[in-house]
């Protein structure tokens, strides 16, 4: 008996050390699109005042939470019944983030205001900032769902050919690192101005350390934010058009002498260039019939 619990606990460790192995592999595959879900997620959640910031991040952070819960089992069940249906919706996911990115290009350009970075707060009602609140964490949770999608099938790739008991744990694993790992991170970036006054009130030196840290964060952070606006609508489009190269036989031989990064930008952009358009024209259609 005791050989049988001690060979018991070796298959215990060989199993942990695989999954350990594998889930290395698959964050350095999925280490890309990552970066990008960070930047998206902290310039979805910035813009709101101060003491609503973390409030609301932690509803984006429940959504993102409820999303891995839905996607995980459904991407085990469909990659064991229905493989094909994973690139349809990955498709699909990758219509949506072309349009928000090429939306947002398109606000930048001037051509349409569609919403303001940042949620105003004089002349309107608790109810009105409330509900503005809630429409901004209902897109924020909507992209997390396409990202998280796109994040959990690319880890399922690298350990499709495992036995199913090292798939669930890797692809879990990586799926909490996306969800903790990206939103602590989201956490620190919004919080950097507090952070910052705390320590310029640490004494009552002048010119202390402690001053010059502060005041560098506190004038750091509209920087940073206006930087992620940018930087999360470049990686709507990057994987938007990554989603495309990779599984469109077309696009992923598609000027294959350019750099990916700047391809699949591209691709992103024209299929968001073209996306734009059509969702404009269906919202009108769609108001005239509500009239």
């Amino acid at each position: 008996m005791a050989s049988g619990f001690f060979a018991l606990l070796d298959d215990i460790a060989t199993l942990m050390d695989d999954v350990a192995t594998m889930s290395k592999v698959a964050a350095k595959k999925t280490a890309g699109i990552l970066g990008d879900d960070l930047a998206v997620n902290a310039e979805k959640s910035s813009g709101f005042t101060a003491s609503r910031e973390i409030p609301v991040l932690w509803a984006i952070t429940k959504g993102s939470f409820f999303n891995k819960l839905m996607i995980l089992p459904a991407a085990f069940l469909l990659s064991a019944f229905l493989p094909k249906v994973i690139t349809i919706v990955l498709l699909l996911g990758g219509f949506y983030l072309a349009y928000e990115g090429a939306e947002k290009v398109f606000e930048f350009l001037g051509g349409h205001k569609h919403h303001k970075s940042e949620i105003p707060n004089k002349n309107l009602t608790e109810a009105e900032i409330l509900a503005t609140e809630k429409d901004k964490i209902k897109s924020a949770v909507i992209t997390d769902f396409i990202l998280s999608v796109e994040i959990i099938i690319i880890a399922l790739g690298t350990v499709i050919q495992e036995q199913i008991w090292i798939q669930i744990p890797v692809v879990t694993i990586i799926a909490l690192i996306a969800t903790v790992g990206v939103y602590g991170i989201v956490a620190v970036i919004i919080r950097m101005d507090d952070f910052g006054l705390k320590l310029i009130a640490y004494n009552e030196e002048d010119n202390s350390v402690s001053d010059f840290f502060g005041q560098l964060l506190v004038k750091a952070l509209p920087i940073v934010i206006r930087s992620l606006s940018v930087i999360g609508t470049i990686a709507l489009l990057l994987v938007a058009g990554g989603i495309f190269a990779h599984n469109v036989e077309f696009f992923h031989h598609l000027i294959p002498t350019w750099p990916s990064l700047i391809k699949e930008f591209l691709i992103g952009l024209a299929v968001g260039a073209i996306t734009l358009p059509l969702v404009f024209a269906a919202k009108k259609i769609i108001s005239l019939f509500k009239k």
